[in-house]
C-alpha cells in the first residue's frame, strides 16, 4: 500500500452485503475530494459487489490487494460530482 497515501480506513468484514456498500459509501462521503480509501473487504460477494458498485457512484477504483487471508484491501478515490 505503499503507492498510495491512505486518508482513511473501514472494515466492512463484520457486515453482509448490502451493508457491505453503504458502510462503504458513508466512509466514502466522510471524505474530501481527492482522499483516498482502504476498504477491507472478504472474498466473494463483497469483492464482485462493492468495487462495481462504486465505479458506478463515479469513483476511482486505484488497486484491488490480495491479502492472501480470504480478505482484500480496495483502494478508491474519492471523486467530486
Amino acid at each position: 500500500m505503499a503507492d498510495f497515501k491512505i486518508d482513511d480506513t473501514v472494515d466492512i468484514t463484520t457486515v453482509v452485503c448490502p451493508t457491505t456498500f453503504v458502510k462503504a459509501k458513508v466512509a466514502l462521503e466522510e471524505l474530501d475530494d481527492g482522499q483516498i480509501l482502504s476498504i477491507k473487504m472478504n472474498d466473494g460477494e463483497p469483492v464482485q459487489n462493492v468495487p462495481r458498485s462504486i465505479k458506478e457512484e463515479g469513483h476511482k477504483i486505484l488497486k484491488l490487494i490480495d491479502n492472501e487471508d480470504s480478505t482484500y484491501d480496495l483502494i478508491v478515490q474519492k471523486v467530486g460530482d
